[in-house]
């Protein structure tokens, strides 16, 4: 199942959507709350971070290398999906692994019911941040702790008032890089336990194969922080288990679209990631068994 600690790359990321937020004067995506939520001190930490442990002269540089082209992308591709899926309805929004997101706080839409999923070691922090910035929770957020060792992540969400009847958007972001085949089929699993008909769900994943030096690179920055990505999937593969699960994939970015999309004519280094793949799908009702 999704397990989403507090971990360094969780935060690497929001660092980055924190400086393209600051810095960037033409933003892929604007997280305008990311550094409040970071704080200056640990803003500051994580850039130390990156110079002293990661070797990087410029921490700008370095993100817009390896990290910002698939976070601010992802970001954008999947909250431009759950505004279409919320366009004219009460719905609700699971953030599988929620870290250190801000969409509760940016969302202007009132129809949305959201829950938060994390570790409840991450929650609990994010939870003090948030009471020390003195922000007023909306009434429509729920934060949900589960620990994916020991809990079952349907079950919590049942008990947090969630209900399997309204249609429900999904996102598990920066998740898939580190998790094997059989259990990323088992996160779709519950999600289709779930979903009510027409529920929908958006992800981001790595392809697998030979690719460019900057896939391999990032791959040994992240195992240098205990954080071993697994090689990814064929697109056959997550195709077929979305699937035999009840679901049809309704959009799908290549790396040549996000780049098309979101990083053409740009005068920054930011360059759509070579093996990295988004896509939403819908539930379209019952489990199909091969």
């Amino acid at each position: 199942m999704v397990q989403n600690r507090e971990s360094v790359t969780a935060k690497l990321c929001a660092f980055g959507r924190a400086l393209h937020s600051n810095t960037s004067r033409d933003k892929v995506f604007d997280d305008y709350l990311a550094f409040d939520l970071m704080g200056k001190e640990e803003y500051d930490e994580i850039k130390d971070f990156i110079g002293s442990a990661l070797g990087a002269e410029d921490a700008e540089d370095f993100l817009g290398k390896y990290f910002l082209p698939i976070v601010l992308s992802r970001t954008d591709f999947t909250e431009k999906r759950l505004e279409k899926f919320a366009a004219d309805r009460k719905v609700q929004y699971v953030i599988c692994g929620a870290g250190a997101d801000t969409f509760s706080f940016r969302n202007e839409n009132p129809n949305i019911e959201i829950f938060e999923i994390d570790h409840p070691d991450t929650q609990r922090y994010k939870l003090e941040r948030i009471r020390g910035l003195e922000w007023n929770i909306p009434p429509n957020v729920r934060f949900v702790p589960v620990d994916f060792e020991r809990e079952k992540m349907a079950v919590k969400l049942l008990e947090s008032g969630f209900d399997p009847n309204v249609g429900t958007f999904f996102s598990i972001l920066g998740v898939t890089y580190y998790l094997t085949l059989p259990v990323f089929t088992e996160t779709l699993r519950q999600i289709a336990e779930l979903s009510a008909n027409g529920s929908a769900l958006a992800l981001d994943y790595p392809q697998k194969g030979n690719f460019p030096e900057r896939v391999s690179e990032l791959a040994d920055i992240t195992e240098s922080m205990g954080e071993k990505m697994r090689g990814g999937y064929d697109y056959g593969d997550v195709s077929r288990a979305l699937y035999s699960l009840g679901f049809q994939i309704d959009e799908f970015f290549t790396p040549r679209k996000i780049q098309e999309k979101y990083f053409n004519g740009r005068k920054d280094n930011l360059r759509a990631f070579e093996n990295v793949n988004l896509l939403s799908a819908v539930y379209t009702g019952g489990l199909v068994f091969e």
